[in-house]
């Protein structure tokens, strides 16, 4: 069974030992699984990463290589549309004899949901609306170019009664692969007053790199996201959305609750992989939204647990949040196409501490670019002509607070990674934006 969520930090949850978000549904998976603590999206060329970060768990490919058109502002500004030749992990399990069904957010290309999924019920074919008013659409009527309607309730709610309604009514017969996408805890940030209640804002802990305004301009300071509060920012309006969005995080994490619930009940939980992921992070301080290169928005929660599978671990490697499509094939037996981009995690999740990824590569669209390392973090910004360029130490500042760019004692450092970083732009053919090496980009304070 796979899980994902939309806008999760990767940290926002009990197991990973948040202060003040409460998730025993997710806690309780996690201690008979193993939870991946640096698992990344690579990043996107649109603003609406949801869409991207989705097709290549689908498919197992870059970005560039799993949408028809990745050019910044090409193709379809809502959705990605994955090449019709590029076999989807649920459609290898379908040709392998497992039962295919997708409820949920699908924010791709409703040709590929088709040819995916034998069976799909409520689905929300975009990226985003109110989570009670949610317009929803089965196979059959997708098929047949049907206009969604809107369904009664709570996104989370209705997604999940669909997953219970699956699971106790599908063939036992066969093996299954579920998809089940939650629109939750993506903004509009509304949720049901008991789990609001959860949160008093006057006591919620202030992220560590919450700042009033951002220090520089990375490219992508006007987009929809950033606008959700005013600027400059708060600490009473920082903590009341933060209130709002742990409410919505809690509440999908009771829902869940029930699927898992129904999972054990029908004795299927010792023999269901089941994974929980995040398409992307998301700000809440510094900045808003997740069209940024830091930690808090590329970094994704992910837990698997089931046979086969180590139990209340931590994976510590750096890994794409895309890998977990060769780790599922794996794990079925079944074999990955050749191109793939991901790499299986089935030796961490039956050894913990093996090591995962030697560097990651992270972009968004023509104005981001970074590489990090286990240690180390560099990005690059091009913004209106100008280079600007960050260095972290990832060890000793988490957070990402201390630009280390500056330093003459790191001059080699970043050479080497910039030379990385144009290594990477052409493994997997970035053209988008140019990295100069001759250049000094300026340090950002």
């Amino acid at each position: 069974m796979f899980v994902i969520v939309d806008d999760h930090q990767f940290d926002a949850l009990g197991a990973a030992d948040h202060p003040d978000v409460k998730t025993p549904v997710l806690d309780a998976l996690a201690e008979r699984g193993v939870r991946f603590s640096q698992a990344t999206n690579m990043g996107s060329l649109m603003p609406a990463i949801c869409s991207p970060a989705r097709a290549c768990q689908l498919t197992g490919l870059h970005p560039f290589r799993a949408n028809t058109d990745p050019r910044p502002g090409g193709g379809n500004l809502d959705f990605v549309t994955i090449p019709g030749e590029l076999p989807t992990v649920p459609e290898l399990f379908g040709q392998a004899g497992y039962e295919t069904f997708c409820t949920g957010k699908w924010h791709n290309d409703p040709a590929t949901l088709l040819r995916s999924f034998d069976r799909a019920d409520s689905i929300f074919v975009s990226g985003m609306c109110p989570h009670e008013a949610v317009p929803l659409i089965d196979r059959a009527g997708l098929e047949r170019g049907e206009v969604p309607q809107v369904g009664k309730g709570f996104s989370t709610e209705i997604f999940c009664d669909v997953m219970v309604d699956f699971l106790s009514t599908r063939d036992e017969a066969k093996p299954f692969f579920a998809w089940l996408a939650l629109t939750s805890p993506h903004d509009p940030r509304t949720p049901p007053p008991e789990f609001r209640d959860w949160y008093d804002p006057a006591q919620l802990t202030l992220p560590t790199a919450f700042r009033p305004e951002p220090s520089f301009d990375n490219g992508e300071l006007a987009v929809r996201d950033e606008k959700l509060l005013s600027k400059p920012l708060t600490e009473d309006a920082m903590r009341a959305d933060l209130a709002n969005y742990y409410g919505m995080i809690s509440h999908h994490d009771h829902h869940l609750g029930r699927v898992f619930s129904e999972l054990r009940a029908l004795g299927q939980e010792d023999n269901t992989i089941v994974v929980y992921i995040g398409d992307h992070g998301l700000a809440m301080g510094r900045l808003l939204g997740k069209q940024n290169l830091y930690e808090h928005s590329i970094r994704v929660p992910l837990i698997m647990a089931g046979p086969g599978i180590a139990e209340g671990a931590v994976a510590n490697g750096l890994v794409y949040s895309l890998d977990i499509s060769a780790t599922l094939l794996e794990l079925a037996g079944i074999e990955a196409p050749p191109e793939m981009t991901s790499l299986s995690m089935v030796s961490q999740l039956r050894e913990p501490e093996s090591a995962g990824r030697a560097e990651l590569f992270s972009f968004y669209k023509n104005c981001q670019r970074a590489l990090r390392d286990e240690q180390w973090k560099l990005i690059e910004y091009q913004v209106e002509g100008r280079s600007v360029m960050e260095l972290f130490n990832l060890e000793d500042d988490p957070d990402e607070l201390t630009n280390q760019s500056h330093d003459p004692l790191h001059s080699h450092r970043i050479q080497r990674m910039r030379r990385r970083l144009c290594d990477e732009q052409e493994q997997f053919g970035d053209t988008f934006m140019y990295i100069d090496l001759d250049a000094t980009p300026w340090a950002a304070c």
